[in-house]
């Protein structure tokens, strides 16, 4: 149950109460909250559909899951909406939440330009004429990427380019007033030879010209990536947990 002291009214309020934490920043974007609660320092907030998963928490993994065991229970929640929530075990939600899907990942973030990458290639930004090379090297290098051509919160794609060939791509997600580098790619005969870290180093300068902080996600079983994050100054990390209910 959800009472009245818990409801936090707007944007301002729930930015207010994680402290403007850079992840609800971006989660939030400009968007208003449909719905948005608080419970023993952990603040959960819901949005329209069009601005990406159902909801989001900050906090204490143990209350944000009672919040919304409570919003399903009220019919507020739905089969098929996902939510980031604060890392926890997905025994915590047995008996209590249906669950499809659950899956770690880390957020990670930095206020600082990257420094220069060995062998640092050119990163630039693709047009569209670049569109039909861009789905090709996705569909074949990154086929499971949730960032593709046509992807409405995409602003921006940038690449690295081997004489007229298109070798690695990464997609601009930023929201809001956070930049948010995703779906790095590279083609599969290209790795190893440094292209992520240019991507990312290049990408990542290019966001800190407009925004003063920016993120990227990765999930935990990929601790290559992981490290090459760090080593580029994304050193700031909130745990999650998506879930997707059944």
């Amino acid at each position: 149950m959800i009472t009245d002291d818990q409801v936090l009214t707007n944007r301002d309020a729930v930015l207010g109460a994680v402290g403007h934490h850079p992840f609800a920043r971006h989660a939030l974007g400009r968007a208003t909250p449909t719905a948005a609660y608080q419970r023993d320092g952990a603040v959960l907030w819901l949005v329209p559909p069009e601005h990406g998963p159902a909801g989001c928490a900050i906090g204490p993994a143990e209350p944000a899951l009672e919040i919304c065991v409570a919003l399903a229970a009220d019919g507020m929640l739905r089969p098929g909406q996902r939510l980031h929530l604060p890392r926890h075990d997905r025994g915590l939600l047995t008996g209590r939440l249906a669950v499809a899907d659950h899956s770690d990942w880390d957020f990670h973030w930095t206020t600082t330009p990257p420094p220069a990458q060995p062998n640092e290639q050119p990163v630039v930004r693709l047009t569209d004429a670049d569109l039909p090379a861009l789905a090709a090297l996705v569909d074949e290098a990154f086929p499971s990427s949730t960032s593709r051509p046509g992807d409405p919160r995409v602003v921006d794609w940038y690449g690295i380019r081997a004489g007229d060939r298109l070798v690695a791509c990464g997609a601009d997600r930023s929201q809001g007033d956070i930049g948010f580098v995703a779906g790095l790619t590279v083609a599969p005969d290209q790795r190893g030879r440094g292209l992520g870290a240019s991507l990312t180093a290049g990408m990542t300068r290019a966001l800190l010209a407009r925004h003063d902080t920016v993120g990227l996600g990765v999930y935990t079983h990929n601790v290559g990536a992981a490290r090459l994050y760090r080593r580029l100054g994304y050193t700031f990390t909130l745990p999650l947990s998506s879930i997707r209910l059944a």
